[in-house]
């Protein structure tokens, strides 16, 4: 499964930079075959962390994941043309990126999706949740005052 799609890798670089690092005879067009390729080994990288935590294929779609994706793509079609002239900042978002796996991988970063993100980040200030799922109990101030 592919975490990201050449047009999030072209949206995060510039399709002037995607061309350059995927066209291999000098085009101006972006080589979605390289790209493609780059993002099956970022996704490929990503299932090896996810592996024994959770199910493989994912079902349901993790923003974080997406955002994984694009750096470590990133990252290798960098890796083809400047290897030894890295940019500081791809280098940083791929170390940024596998620390994040390895933290995922050990539980200290649980992945949410899209739905469980929108229902989160309803904030009402009058309110507080536990931080159950499905039986959660609210809690209004006039109650919290009571203890």
């Amino acid at each position: 499964m592919a975490y990201c799609t050449v047009e999030d890798i072209e949206l995060q670089t510039s399709t002037p930079t995607l061309s350059q690092l995927t066209s291999d005879e000098g085009q101006e067009a972006v080589n979605c075959d390289v790209a493609q390729e780059s993002i099956l080994y970022a996704s490929t990288l990503i299932d090896g962390y996810l592996r024994g935590r959770y199910s493989l294929p994912l079902n349901i779609h993790f923003p974080l994941l997406r955002i994984l994706c694009i750096d470590l793509s990133i990252h290798r079609l960098y890796s083809r043309r400047m290897r030894n002239e890295m940019p500081e900042v791809i280098e940083n978002n791929y170390k940024n990126a596998i620390q994040t796996l390895k933290d995922i991988q050990k539980g200290a970063i649980t992945l949410e999706s899209e739905n469980e993100l929108l229902e989160s980040s309803s904030f009402n200030p009058d309110e507080y949740r536990t931080n159950k799922k499905i039986i959660d109990k609210l809690f209004g101030k006039n109650k919290l005052n009571e203890y």
